[in-house]
């Protein structure tokens, strides 16, 4: 079917690929599925019910068939016009100087079509912006390079790549996870460390009242994969996860199974890393590492369109390293931090020492947690709005919290520090951000510097060198690394034993 005509000048509009219905189709299908329970399937019978959802599939693809039809793409100048639409057409101008990345993702369908999904993320944008489904891989690829390189991405580019280019020999691999690792994580959590005594309570039901219908049976396994759903969904999608940079600078990330992703992310565009240390993880000495990235709609926001983790699961000096990619300079092994002060244990009382704060010359560093330790890295030119909030509890403590907001919502927070360092950390992170983004005059501070300050005042600069690359079969082989030193035993820091974690040395 030929193209629409378009205005003189302008680029023809192309339609999305003939297969398109039918993925789409299926999908929605499947949902229609789901939402009819085991007791429908028992009160209409199976006949029934499947003549009911055979009428629904062909409305659903009809209606995917005349959607198709309306629905079309072009780039004209530096914009993306999208029209699409059955009922309500919709026209979409996406100026691609707000793109932020664009991810080329492949359902399980769309990899046996030879399909793949073009996925938009924009400055300020809650959701995917421009979902294009379905391309061929080659013209996903292609579109994908000319939107970066018009977006000013990849400057002087002019590559027409597929979704496996850049070639692999032209990045530089950074990590691979190992699946055994990824799996064995998964089953430290949470959900499936209780699932086998939810079971063993829903089996013991069933045998004291002595009844075994189908739809109890049906019901039972609905409700235990619901638990253990997000597990699998983790494995699933997290499935030969790798890392590396590409010839342009940016990191390069892709993983999943049933559903493959490959992500391009700029690293100026990175707001702040946070570092989780999950309780049963910690047997194995593993952390978990995540990207706030400016303009993704990322899982904290309760949107799965894309992946923020830079780090699904890996030992500590894997995580110390890939720190080190994003935000040069910064050692993950030498970020001591200070608690608060003693009386805020009235607000704290098993947690205190829990609670942390640190800076550092590139980064603004928060911790938290008691059982799931948490650590939040901040850099300065990050920041958005420096914030001081006093509750009533905290007025008659004279105790403060200072937020360092960023462009994605999520804050560095340092809780219940003395009200005098409190308002002095305010200043001090403001004109540090002024500093980060430019040579601009620093503001006087206009209060006295409180004892706490030459503490925090005192970290340790960063490390000279480069972290040295971790060992293990998960790392690829024959990668060089330029060696760097090692972190001293015994000094304080995030890589230490448990009192060495959270505590400075000279800390009370």
């Amino acid at each position: 079917m030929a193209a629409p005509v378009s205005p003189a000048g302008e680029e023809p509009r192309r339609r999305l690929h003939p297969l398109s219905p039918l993925l789409n189709g299926a999908k929605s299908i499947a949902v229609i599925v789901a939402a009819l329970s085991w007791q429908t399937l028992s009160q209409v019978g199976l006949e029934r019910f499947a003549i009911v959802v055979a009428v629904l599939a062909v409305a659903v693809v009809i209606y995917s068939v005349i959607g198709w039809l309306n629905t079309g793409y072009h780039v004209v100048g530096r914009e993306l016009r999208i029209q699409d639409g059955l009922l309500w057409r919709r026209n979409r101008a996406i100026p691609l100087d707000r793109l932020q990345a664009v991810e080329v993702r492949r359902p399980l369908l769309a990899q046996l079509t030879g399909l793949a999904e073009l996925r938009l993320e924009v400055v300020g944008g809650s959701k995917t912006e421009a979902p294009l489904a379905y391309l061929t891989v080659r013209e996903a690829g292609a579109l994908r390079e000319r939107l970066l390189a018009l977006a000013g991405r990849t400057p002087g580019s002019t590559r027409t790549a597929t979704i496996d280019e850049p070639p692999r020999a032209l990045e530089r691999p950074l990590f691979r996870v190992g699946n055994r690792d990824l799996v064995i994580s998964q089953l430290l959590t949470p959900q499936a460390f209780f699932l086998p005594v939810g079971v063993a309570f829903v089996i013991m039901q069933f045998v004291l009242e002595g009844s075994w219908t189908f739809v109890g049976i049906a019901s039972t396994v609905t409700a235990m994969a619901g638990v253990i759903l997000q597990p699998v969904r983790r494995v699933l999608q997290d499935w030969d996860f790798r890392l590396a940079r590409d010839p342009d600078g940016r990191l390069s990330v892709r993983f999943g199974l049933v559903e493959t992703r490959s992500q391009i992310v700029p690293l100026n565009r990175v707001q702040a890393i946070g570092v989780t240390w999950p309780l049963l993880w910690r047997l194995q000495g593993w952390l978990h590492l995540r990207l706030d990235i400016a303009g993704y709609a990322g899982e904290h926001s309760g949107n799965d369109k894309r992946s923020d983790r830079l780090l699904p699961v890996g030992a500590f000096e894997a995580g110390r390293l890939l720190i080190w990619e994003v935000l040069p300079g910064v050692d993950l092994g030498a970020l001591p931090t200070l608690p608060p002060p003693s009386r805020a244990r009235w607000l704290h009382p098993f947690a205190l020492n829990a609670l942390g704060i640190g800076m550092t010359a590139e980064v603004f560093v928060s911790r938290s947690g008691l059982l799931t330790r948490e650590m939040t890295l901040v850099p300065y030119a990050r920041m958005q709005s420096i914030r001081v909030v006093q509750g009533p509890i905290q007025r008659k403590l004279g105790l403060a919290t200072v937020y360092a907001d960023t462009a994605v919502g999520r804050s560095g927070v340092a809780r219940d520090r003395d009200v005098a360092e409190a308002w002095w950390l305010a200043g001090q992170l403001s004109n540090r951000a002024r500093q980060a983004r430019g040579p601009v005059p620093l503001v006087t501070a206009t209060v006295a510097e409180p004892e706490s300050a030459a503490a925090l005042l005192e970290q340790p600069a960063a490390a000279a060198a480069r972290p040295p690359a971790p060992e293990g079969p998960a790392y690829p082989e024959g990668t060089a690394y330029p060696e760097g030193r090692a972190y001293p035993e015994g000094e304080g820091g995030a890589g230490g034993d448990d009192d060495a974690f959270w505590r400075r040395p000279d800390a009370s």
